[in-house]
C-alpha cells in the first residue's frame, strides 16, 4: 500500500486560508507576520495558532466559509491526485488549517481523506476559538505514523512547504518541498523547481 500525503496551505492550494480569512477581516498583517514566523520555526505552532485564530473573533461564519470554499488551487492540483491514484497511492491531505476548506477540496479533488482543526462558531460567528487533531508542530508526524500503522503502508510520499511538515518528512521515505520555506527545503528529500503540482509525478 503506498499512501501520498499533501500539506494543504500553500501546497494544494495557493493561499494560507488563516491569512486570507485575516485580510477579509481586516486583521490581516498581523496575522500574516504570526504566520511567517510560524512557518519559519521561528514561533511555536501551537501558541501561534492560537493567537491568529483569536484575531478572527466575531467575523460572520457564512463569510469565513466562503472564502474557505473558494481559495484558489495550484496548477496540476487535480492532476497531481489523479495520477498518484493512477500509481497506486491513497491521497491524503494533512493541515493546521481548517475543515471548511480541507473537506470542501477533499470532494472537489477527489482526495481519499483529509485531516485539519475546526472553527468554533457561536450565534453565527467566529468565537476565537480552534480545537483539532493538526494543532502542534508535530501532530503531522503523529498523524501520519498513525495511518502508516493502520493502513499497513509500505511506501510514503509527503509534499510540504512550511517547517510543521518537517515531522511528517522523516517519516517518509519521500519527501518533497514544494512552494517551500528554506527550512523545509533543507529537510526534504527533493525540491521541486516549479509551481506546478505535476512535477511531483516525476518523482513518485
Amino acid at each position: 500500500m503506498k499512501l501520498a500525503v499533501f500539506d494543504f496551505d500553500s501546497t494544494l492550494v495557493n493561499a494560507e486560508t488563516l491569512e486570507v480569512l485575516a485580510q477579509a477581516y481586516g486583521v490581516g498583517v498581523d496575522v500574516k507576520n504570526c504566520t511567517l514566523r510560524a512557518m519559519e520555526g521561528k514561533a511555536d505552532f501551537y501558541e501561534s495558532l492560537l493567537t491568529r485564530v483569536a484575531m478572527l473573533k466575531g467575523m460572520d461564519v457564512g463569510k469565513a466559509k466562503e472564502i474557505c470554499q473558494s481559495l484558489p488551487l495550484h496548477i496540476g492540483a487535480y492532476e497531481v491526485v489523479q495520477g498518484l491514484h493512477q500509481r497506486g497511492y491513497k491521497v491524503v491531505s494533512l493541515s493546521g488549517g481548517f475543515t471548511w476548506a480541507t473537506g470542501f477540496f477533499k470532494e472537489k479533488l477527489g482526495l481519499d481523506g483529509h485531516f485539519s482543526n475546526t472553527l468554533h462558531t457561536k450565534e453565527g460567528v467566529l468565537s476565537g476559538a480552534v480545537s483539532g487533531p493538526m494543532m502542534r508542530a508535530d501532530s503531522k508526524a503523529e498523524m501520519l505514523a498513525s495511518l502508516q500503522e493502520l493502513l499497513q503502508v509500505e511506501h510514503t510520499l509527503a509534499i510540504g512547504d512550511g517547517a510543521n511538515d518537517i515531522s511528517m518528512f522523516k517519516l517518509a521515505n519521500l519527501s518533497i518541498a514544494f512552494n517551500a520555506k528554506e527550512i523545509t527545503k533543507k529537510a526534504a528529500s527533493v525540491v521541486a523547481q516549479t509551481l506546478d503540482l505535476r512535477e511531483i509525478l516525476d518523482y513518485a
